[in-house]
């Protein structure tokens, strides 16, 4: 999935260049080239699919030649994903139909693609077997209010990646609430992975989002042929905005977690990239080559190659620059990032995001 804006990255990530595309953690590859090699290693280049927005076809393109054209599939419009899936699933159904599918955003950071890789193939060796939606939870190191959480059945077994049946799913909760569900050891990030064998995905929209399964099985006859992209830009003017997890996950009775490790972070926000990077003595995180920095704590900052940056006297600040925009905000407050997007927008126009 390489859709998404990734608003809560302004000003570096922007609606018309958003932060998979980006070589955010400074290491010479984006992060949707890094999230592509890693699936190499677990199914081949022909299976791999990537789901865009047709605005950015082109970066997709560029930074994943290799890949044939007609497994890059357009959305016309942003529908959340749902419909990002059902596309997916649809099409995949009319050249596999008994095949076991992984979703996984294309933005995200994994530090232990061994440990990856052998979740992924438990996960695909239990769907292949089972008919459930499996999802990925991640094993909570802190009290985090920015993830979604799930519950899940505890039973006595000891496993590196444990299967159980999902009780509850409950989306970013305050504080108090984030440290309950990390004392009480049943809960787990959602990692918004999911696998699941594309029988019983096709299953679960019919029963529980049957509008948008018409509206999709519908192209039956379209998928992988020429006219493939006119039905998708009809369908998708009649899809509803909504979420795999709230229209799917959250209401199916058969839904399972694996539990893992494998030094993931969705890179949601600035604190979430801060904690990846390397931290000089002072716990500064800083992306750029010409950045000095003077009585300067605990601050993230990332600067253009051709800029000099000399910042003194701050403490738990985000600075960032990039384009047209300079952003200066206290690290706590990083969570207002999508509002002064919006106000930005309201006052300054589109122009700045």
């Amino acid at each position: 999935m390489a859709g998404g804006i990734g608003s809560r990255f302004w000003p570096m990530s922007r609606n018309n260049f958003p932060k998979q595309f980006i070589d955010i953690l400074g290491s010479g590859k984006t992060l949707i080239r890094q999230t592509y090699e890693r699936f190499l290693s677990i199914c081949p280049s022909e299976n791999i699919f990537i789901v865009t927005n047709e605005q950015y076809l082109e970066y997709v393109y560029e930074q994943i030649p290799e890949l044939p054209k007609n497994q890059v599939l357009s959305e016309p419009q942003r529908r959340n994903t749902a419909p990002c899936v059902a596309y997916a699933a649809y099409k995949i159904a009319q050249l596999n139909p008994q095949a076991n599918m992984v979703i996984a955003p294309s933005d995200h950071v994994i530090k232990d693609d061994s440990s990856f890789h052998e979740a992924l193939k438990k996960g695909l060796d239990f769907t292949a077997k089972n008919e459930c939606l499996l999802t990925i939870g991640i094993h909570p190191s802190r009290p985090d209010t920015g993830y979604g959480y799930i519950q899940f059945q505890e039973d006595d077994r000891e496993e590196k990646f444990k299967i159980s049946k999902v009780k509850t799913f409950t989306e970013k909760p305050n504080l108090e609430m984030a440290k309950f569900f990390l004392k009480s050891g049943d809960f787990l990030w959602n990692a918004g992975i999911f696998v699941w064998n594309i029988n019983s995905i096709l299953k679960a929209f019919e029963e529980h989002l049957p509008d948008m399964a018409a509206i999709f099985k519908e192209g039956k006859e379209n998928y992988n042929t020429p006219s493939e992209g006119d039905f998708i830009r009809r369908a998708y003017t009649l899809c509803t905005n909504i979420s795999i997890d709230y229209g799917i996950m959250e209401k199916a009775k058969n839904v399972f977690v694996l539990s893992a490790e494998f030094g993931w972070s969705d890179l949601g926000t600035w604190k979430s990239l801060y904690e990846q990077l390397p931290h000089d003595n002072h716990g500064n995180a800083s992306v750029g080559p010409h950045i000095l920095l003077d009585h300067t704590s605990n601050c993230i900052i990332n600067m253009p190659k051709d800029k000099l940056a000399v910042i003194q006297g701050l403490e738990n600040f985000i600075v960032v620059e990039t384009d047209n925009v300079l952003l200066i905000c206290p690290k706590d407050d990083e969570q207002q990032v999508r509002n002064l997007v919006n106000e930005v927008k309201l006052k300054k126009g589109d122009k700045y995001v």
